[in-house]
Order: structure tokens, then C-alpha cells, then sequence
């Protein structure tokens, strides 16, 4: 073999592992921090309140969104069949109640009550945890898991693929993630689009 072809053979090789280092680091886990907030029954929530948790399903809504209106008998339904194999849910309103009065803290309350949500409901009044996940539409869903002590998503976007037509909904993305990790298996589709009113983050 002549020294051309070696040195071509090392160039691609340098090429290869560079890409291969670079597409890694893009695939990189995102990592988010605990909260405390309050929930509906005026205690304080965390994730650390779940130490035997193996991971968690976080969906960001509110009140007053048309769409987020459509979930929550299915929320329910997520939390009662996860919740008992270690990954509970815990819905998030991180709104901005000066534009949004509907999604004030009492009438929160008055929501949970009157749908009977089997999950803490969560007032995210400084916008912390929106910011600290990446939050833009309610609902937005995140999966995560419990990995070396710390939490990381492993899926983030729609909680399925028809909001309006529940008995239609052919992919149940939540569902799926949360089925493969407990599986051992990497989320198939680890990224959706969430669809819904946009959170408006204050300045």
C-alpha cells in the first residue's frame, strides 16, 4: 500500500472519529434541577418527596388553554397506571397570571378539584421550572429519568398525537417513553412537537 493511501486511510479515519465525538455531544442528556413548589392541598412539592421514584412524567399546563382543557382525564389515566410502577406525574402551571387571571392560584385549586386530578398540581408563579426545563406550550410533556442521582429527560413534546379526538390517537408518546425505560430500552422517539398556547415567560 503506498504512503498516499495510508495517509488518506488516517484522514478518514480523523474525520470519522471527530464526527462521531461531535454527534455524541449534540445527543448529549439534558439535566434539569428539583423544585419546590406549591401544590393544590397548599403543601410544598419536590421531586425529592419521591425517593423511591425511578423517574417522573412532568407536564407543563393551565387553565385557560383550550387545548390543555382536552388532557386532563388522560393525565389521570397516565398517573394511575405509572404511578404504581414508580414514575409519577405532576402537572405544572407556569403561566402568566397578570395576562391570564384564569390561572390563578385559587381557581388552580377550584380545577383540581372539580376534575378530580389524582397528581399534584403545581403553581409556578416565578416561572422557574418552565425556564429550567425549556417549557413553551401547554401541555408540554417531559419524561425523565433518574440517572446517577440526578434527573435527565429522556423525552420531551405532545403527550400524544390528538388532543381533540382521544379515542382516535394512534401514538401515545408519553406512554411509549415511559414503557421503554421501564423496559431498559432507549426511547424510540425521544422528541415530539407539543402543541398548544404558548407560555409567555415575564422579563
Amino acid at each position: 500500500m503506498s504512503k498516499t493511501i495510508i495517509r488518506i486511510s488516517q484522514v478518514l479515519l480523523l474525520v470519522t472519529t471527530l464526527l462521531f465525538v461531535s454527534g455524541f455531544s449534540q445527543t448529549k442528556e439534558k439535566v434539569v434541577s428539583d423544585f419546590k413548589l406549591k401544590n393544590v392541598d397548599g403543601r410544598f412539592v419536590s421531586l425529592k418527596d419521591y425517593p423511591d421514584a425511578k423517574g417522573f412524567i412532568i407536564v407543563f399546563t393551565c387553565n385557560h388553554c383550550p387545548f390543555a382543557r382536552l388532557y386532563p382525564p388522560r393525565l389521570n389515566e397516565l398517573n394511575a397506571k405509572y404511578k404504581a410502577l414508580g414514575v409519577p406525574l405532576i402537572a405544572i402551571s407556569s403561566t402568566d397570571t397578570v395576562v391570564y387571571e384564569g390561572d390563578s392560584y385559587a381557581l388552580m385549586v377550584a380545577k383540581a378539584h372539580d376534575e378530580q386530578f389524582n397528581f399534584p398540581y403545581l403553581y409556578d408563579d416565578m416561572q422557574l421550572a418552565a425556564r429550567n426545563y425549556g417549557a413553551q406550550k401547554t401541555p408540554h410533556a417531559y419524561v425523565i429519568w433518574k440517572k446517577n442521582g440526578r434527573f435527565v429527560v429522556k423525552y420531551n413534546g405532545a403527550i400524544d398525537d390528538n388532543g381533540m379526538e382521544p379515542e382516535k390517537v394512534k401514538s401515545k408518546y408519553v406512554s411509549k417513553a415511559v414503557d421503554d425505560l421501564l423496559a431498559g430500552r432507549s426511547v424510540a422517539t425521544p422528541e415530539t412537537k407539543s402543541i398548544g398556547c404558548q407560555i409567555n415567560m415575564r422579563k
